[in-house]
């Protein structure tokens, strides 16, 4: 975390107010708790949260780890001013954060029973702010985070297609693009599936199509020698009760906003012991 981030979420709860001259300075021992089973996930930040309020801690657990109902994931010892300070900010990481990495760790495991390398990713559906911090629990939970913001890949979505022709859009992506970017085409139908693979982009997602369409798509990828060193996403519609069916079709990656706009947060709970 920058020390800007960590001093703005601090101010966004705390505010200008000298929270310490309220809550006393007594030495203070306190232990944070889990209250049910899940991935953990915002641990590294919450010790950088403490490291700044000068707070010890010390934890049997890592980022990725499995905990369950009960679990004490930290204990910390030092002032109580500051201990109570960063208290609820420490809480919000580690329920947000863990609450991600285990709907994502849900939904891997779901996937794999018919498919063990379709990768699971999330969207850009994230909060402003903290995408960078619900991204990288998507990571920890096993997922694979896509790309970070419109800057890291080309994608040739349906308004573009719109406004500009798909033939016609790719063209210009490829022209203004380095090499070092990959071009992926947002279509809806097998037949624009089709002429993006001839058209050579790397990433094709099939939005929003029923997982007949999808399987029927790469038979015919397939069939006329356009699968290979294609990747292909589907998106749109994804969720707990049809991944499996999705991730049976063939392709390489199933994605869903759900990971980060539906996600619940993990319950934990800091207590002065």
């Amino acid at each position: 975390m920058l020390l800007k981030e960590i001093e703005s979420f601090l101010e966004e709860d705390v505010g200008q107010e000298d929270y310490e001259e309220i809550v006393p300075y007594t030495e203070c021992n306190a232990e944070i708790t889990v209250k049910e089973d899940g991935i953990l996930a915002g641990l590294e930040e919450v010790k950088q949260i403490f490291d700044y309020l000068a707070v010890q801690y010390s934890s049997a657990f890592k980022d990725g780890d499995r905990i369950k109902s009960g679990d004490t994931i930290l204990t910390v010892r030092g002032p109580g001013a500051k201990v109570l300070k960063g208290e609820r900010l420490v809480l919000n990481f580690l329920g947000r954060m863990s609450g991600i990495a285990t709907l994502t760790r849900i939904f891997i495991n779901e996937a794999r029973k018919v498919n063990e390398q379709v990768k699971v990713a999330g969207t850009r559906k994230t909060t402003p702010g903290f995408r960078k911090y619900e991204k990288k629990a998507i990571s920890i939970g096993g997922g694979d985070p896509h790309r970070f913001g419109l800057y890291e890949a080309i994608i040739i979505k349906d308004n573009y297609i719109h406004l500009m022709g798909l033939e016609n859009a790719i063209r210009k992506a490829k022209e203004k693009a380095s090499f070092t970017r990959k071009i992926e085409v947002e279509v809806e139908s097998i037949a624009d599936a089709l002429r993006a693979a001839e058209l050579k982009v790397d990433i094709i997602m099939l939005d929003n199509m029923k997982p007949e369409d999808v399987k029927e798509c790469v038979r015919l990828l397939t069939e006329r020698g356009l699968r290979e060193g294609l990747i292909l996403e589907v998106s749109g519609g994804v969720n707990l009760e049809n991944i499996k069916m999705y991730a049976a079709t063939g392709v390489d990656v199933v994605s869903t906003g759900m990971l980060t706009h539906s996600a619940r947060s993990l319950g934990f709970s800091l207590s002065v012991v």
